[in-house]
């Protein structure tokens, strides 16, 4: 999960991140660790496939939000105008479904929001600059309803916030250096398609750091002889590196993509930043076990969960004989879930601070 440079702090920060790595594989040392949880945290520039080549200050920027009405519930198929100077032509799209609307190929420049609907009051926004290149997210905006139905036909292109979203995810590192992929600062966001899952759970695995984590956990595998059977030397750690990578790749895979589209689960954590300490922590941990549909609704999480598990099942084929067991499989998958609460907790309190390229106005739950 490693960028090219960054602040020392933020080596450090990846190094203390390893170290930890390698403290529940040593933890486990005799219960065959299913699977390296190479957390993706973090966000710095585009990535290669989604870098433009436009001169400095000429990209093209993303302006997005959600509406809401006095309930708190999405507005769906408002009429929302992009208004910037007199010269510029008006852009306009209806909301969605899920009450998100989006700009994109939007010029750097100062614009206003002005929005229309049936049963609902006109809302013209403040001002709004938009930098070059800059992904916007305003802040959930809520419309005064005069009466009436607030739904409507629903326009919108989903295709295009799902990958929008993982515009957004791949730019967020920690210090520039480590990814953060999974954590999502904007409540409303909307949800991945699977396509987009499995994009996004490919970069996780692919991205420089993670090969980076691996190297260490195989490296502190073989230093205390975890997997005796693999032996020493440079044979016995290739075998512990392939192990490891192994275990990622399934590890993420399924968590992050395979079950995710199949339960229709968001496989991202939701930063809530609001609340009491105790509410944000026991809203954390319980992300564990509780994931937020596609729909928006919470139901339990099964990705996640049927995820280690399913990894812990799956590395008793390529383990040594001697490591393998249906227990020891069992004691790692909850061992897994429990390091992913721990994991959460991190994230709700402190990595986005840490993090770079948070879009403006992502802060949370509203």
């Amino acid at each position: 999960m490693l960028r090219v440079q960054g602040p020392r702090w933020a080596v450090f920060l990846f190094f203390a991140w390893t170290v930890c790595s390698v403290a529940v594989v040593s933890g486990r040392a005799q219960e065959n660790q299913p699977g390296v949880e190479v957390a993706a945290i973090a966000a710095a520039g585009e990535s290669a496939g989604l870098a433009g080549a436009a001169p400095a200050g000429t990209e093209k920027g993303i302006i997005s939000g959600t509406l809401l009405d006095a309930n708190g519930d999405v507005v769906q198929g408002a009429q929302v105008e992009l208004l910037g100077s007199a010269a510029a032509p008006v852009q306009t799209v209806q909301s969605g479904s899920d009450g998100q609307f989006v700009f994109e190929q939007v010029t750097a420049g100062v614009y206003r929001l002005h929005i229309t609907g049936a049963s609902m009051s006109p809302y013209t926004s403040g001002e709004i600059g938009l930098k070059s290149g800059e992904s916007l997210i305003v802040p959930a905006i809520q419309l005064t309803v005069t009466g009436g139905v607030t739904s409507v036909t629903v326009v919108g292109d989903p295709a295009v916030l799902s990958e929008e979203q993982v515009r957004i995810a791949v730019q967020q590192r920690i210090g520039g250096v480590i990814p953060n992929f999974y954590s999502s600062y904007d409540w409303n966001a909307p949800p991945m398609l699977a396509k987009q899952k499995f994009q996004l759970s490919l970069r996780s695995i692919l991205d420089p750091v993670s090969f980076l984590t691996v190297a260490g956990v195989a490296g502190a595998e073989q230093y205390q002889n975890v997997f005796p059977a693999y032996g020493s030397g440079l044979e016995g750690y290739g075998k512990r590196y392939g192990a490891a990578f192994a275990n990622h790749v399934s590890g993420t895979l399924l968590s992050r993509a395979v079950y995710p589209a199949l339960f229709h689960e968001d496989p991202r954590y939701f930063y809530k930043g609001k609340g009491s300490v105790m509410s944000r922590a026991l809203y954390a941990m319980s992300a564990a076990v509780m994931a937020r549909s596609d729909s928006g609704r919470w139901i339990p999480n099964y990705a996640n969960v049927l995820g280690n598990f399913s990894a812990g099942a799956i590395s008793n084929a390529y383990y040594p004989a001697a490591d393998r067991g249906v227990s020891l499989t069992l004691l790692n998958g909850l061992a897994e879930t429990g390091a992913d609460a721990a994991s959460n907790l991190i994230r709700e309190f402190v990595l986005k601070g840490m993090t770079s390229h948070v879009p403006s106005g992502a802060n949370g739950q509203p």
